[in-house]
């Protein structure tokens, strides 16, 4: 599974941004895809994930209510929706992917995309 992430750039505190990730390769079935994010000097951090099957969600504390996981079947791309974002977000988010059913555990990494959130 090859994964292509895009999306990231600057904003400003308050605002959205939404991230997309194209997964492309072997089968599909039972996958899991996810967002990760890693702010400098700190360690690697679940964001959210999406169980491919029957679109179940996933989501950390810390972005629960502000950011939506989703999937689109047809593209075989994964967004996340970040809302009401702050500079505690900013980091370098990652999408990930297992055909294991797993929600943290991953073995499939696209390179990130950087989030830059001004105050």
């Amino acid at each position: 599974v090859q994964l292509q992430a895009s999306g990231g750039g600057l904003v400003q505190a308050g605002g959205s941004r939404r991230l997309s990730c194209a997964a492309s390769g072997r089968t599909f079935s039972g996958i899991v895809m996810a967002w990760f994010r890693q702010a400098p000097g700190k360690e690697r951090e679940f964001v959210a994930a999406v169980r491919w099957t029957d679109g179940s969600t996933y989501y950390s504390d810390s972005v629960k209510g502000r950011f939506t996981i989703s999937r689109d079947n047809a593209k075989t791309t994964v967004y996340l929706q970040m809302n009401s974002l702050t500079p505690e977000d900013t980091a370098d988010y990652h999408c990930a992917a297992n055909q294991r059913g797993r929600i943290y555990t991953h073995d499939y990494w696209g390179q990130g995309t950087q989030v830059t959130v001004s105050s």
